[in-house]
C-alpha cells in the first residue's frame, strides 16, 4: 500500500492530472488548495492510487473510462 503522502507526491509531480469518474474525465492542476479533493478522486477505498495510472510526459491519467483512453489514441 502507498501512503497518502506518497500518492500526493506522485500526483503533485504532474502538471495536469486527468481522473476518470464514471463517464466523465476530471482535470486537475495539482496544488495544495485542491489536494484533498484530488486525493479523494484519485484513490480507491484502500487509499491506493486507482488503477490504471499512466504517466505520459508531465501528465498523469488515473482510473478508466473509454473516452479518457480514446482521446489519448488521437
Amino acid at each position: 500500500m502507498i501512503a497518502s503522502a506518497e500518492v500526493w507526491r506522485i500526483l503533485s509531480g504532474a502538471e495536469k492530472v486527468y481522473v476518470a469518474s464514471g463517464q466523465k474525465t476530471l482535470t486537475y492542476e495539482p496544488h495544495d488548495s485542491n489536494r484533498e479533493e484530488l486525493l479523494k478522486k484519485a484513490t480507491g477505498r484502500t487509499g491506493n492510487l486507482r488503477a490504471p495510472a499512466l504517466k505520459i510526459g508531465n501528465e498523469l491519467y488515473v482510473g478508466f473510462n473509454v473516452l479518457l483512453y480514446e482521446n489519448l489514441a488521437k
